[in-house]
């Protein structure tokens, strides 16, 4: 049976377009609940949601996402938070996937097992543990596979093909490719080997590839939107939310959904 995750990017590939998918950190800004802000980012175009669980060392962020977590913590976000939040979402919203983007102590401390049952049960579609790689922790690995959450996978420019064939055996929904080494936030410019990568990684492992990391203007999202079938977006939409609030988040992701249909 299809899945949101599926559907959405069957429906993009009908309209012969990519997908937007963008990234906000659960509890952040200060004040505003996950559920306004995935309402309103959905009402300006965002096809797939990445909601963010915050986390006191997320290694793989740059600092604006860094920042954006250590905020949401201090005001007191956590793993159920964010579910509640996703919860509160769903009953207005039972169309637009949303899949939950942390690290694996939050979910480790939370319970495996509950975090599992409870995010399902809350309406998510998949979950990208981004300190997860294949074979790191068999018993949740498992739990994932045998559950309706999609196990979205990274790959990397560095990694070798038969690792990119090991993932491909091991993940589900769409792949999410790393645009390059380091950490997320803006860059200046995209490197030029990303069609070619983007090509052999989609040839490799047969699902819907997103590019995110470093993606920042409209302009970017629009070159990798002829690339991708997903364009992750999230440092620069989490600093337009922090500096100009939710009427500034939503700004953007139009202009980047109207940038990639241009």
């Amino acid at each position: 049976m299809p899945t949101r995750i599926d559907e959405t990017f069957s429906r993009c590939r009908e309209e012969g377009r990519s997908a937007l998918i963008p990234y906000f950190t659960s509890g952040h800004p200060e004040g505003k609940r996950p559920a306004e802000i995935m309402g309103a980012i959905a009402a300006a175009g965002a096809d797939l949601i990445e909601l963010g669980i915050p986390f006191s060392d997320p290694l793989a962020d740059g600092p604006v996402i860094q920042a954006s977590s250590f905020a949401a913590l201090a005001a007191g976000a956590s793993v159920a938070s964010t579910l509640e939040g996703l919860r509160e979402f769903r009953t207005g919203d039972p169309r637009t996937p949303v899949v939950l983007f942390s690290y694996l102590n939050p979910i480790l401390a939370y319970g495996a097992e509950s975090f599992v049952a409870d995010a399902t049960a809350a309406g998510a579609d998949g979950v990208l543990l981004t300190d997860l790689p294949v074979g790191a922790d068999p018993a949740l690995e498992e739990r994932m596979r045998v559950s309706s959450l999609d196990l979205i996978r990274l790959v990397a420019p560095t990694s070798g093909r038969s690792r990119v064939r090991e993932i491909a055996n091991d993940c589900s929904g769409f792949v999410y490719y790393i645009s390059r080494t380091g950490v997320t936030g803006g860059e200046s410019s995209l490197r030029g080997e990303l069609d070619e990568e983007v090509q052999a990684v989609r040839h490799a492992v047969g699902l819907p590839v997103a590019v995110g990391f470093g993606i920042a203007t409209p302009r970017q999202a629009r070159w990798v939107a002829g690339l991708a079938e997903g364009v992750v977006v999230g440092s620069a939409l989490v600093r337009a939310l922090d500096a100009g609030g939710l009427r500034a988040g939503t700004a953007f992701v139009r202009e980047l959904r109207s940038a990639m249909e241009g």
